[in-house]
């Protein structure tokens, strides 16, 4: 069996361009895929804090150190220039990658640089 679980997300994104007439997908600024391990065209899923949408997309390379992160085409309906957003990415693991799973949660400040970068997999006490 194999359990889909989340392998990285970018915490608290705040999104910088919504472009309408796009064909579709999320800009995400190149270094802030490779933090993250996602490659182009990878499926993600992106939550909107501020307005509780989700949507599922993929994502393209954006320039180099530019804090992009740009909705593209009828997503771009969904979130605004401002929102902060969570991008996520899944993969399947079985049983035996479980053991040593640990997903990476790229923690982000208003200006979409890194703040924090965490490997855990720990319980989070309530």
């Amino acid at each position: 069996m194999e359990r889909i679980m989340c392998k990285s997300k970018l915490h608290r994104a705040t999104v910088t361009q919504a472009e309408l007439f796009y064909e579709g997908s999320v800009t995400i600024d190149a270094d802030l895929l490779d933090a993250a391990d996602i490659v182009p065209y990878e499926k993600i899923q992106v939550v909107n804090i501020n307005n509780g949408s989700r949507f599922e997309s993929y994502a393209i390379e954006g320039r180099r150190r530019s804090g992009t992160i740009c909705i593209n085409g009828a997503a771009a309906r969904m979130a605004a220039v401002g929102d902060e957003i969570i991008i996520i990415s899944y993969a399947n693991y079985n049983e035996e990658e479980l053991k040593s799973f640990k997903p990476t949660l790229i923690m982000m400040d208003k200006g979409n640089k890194i703040k924090d970068i965490k490997h855990t997999n720990e319980i989070i006490e309530v």
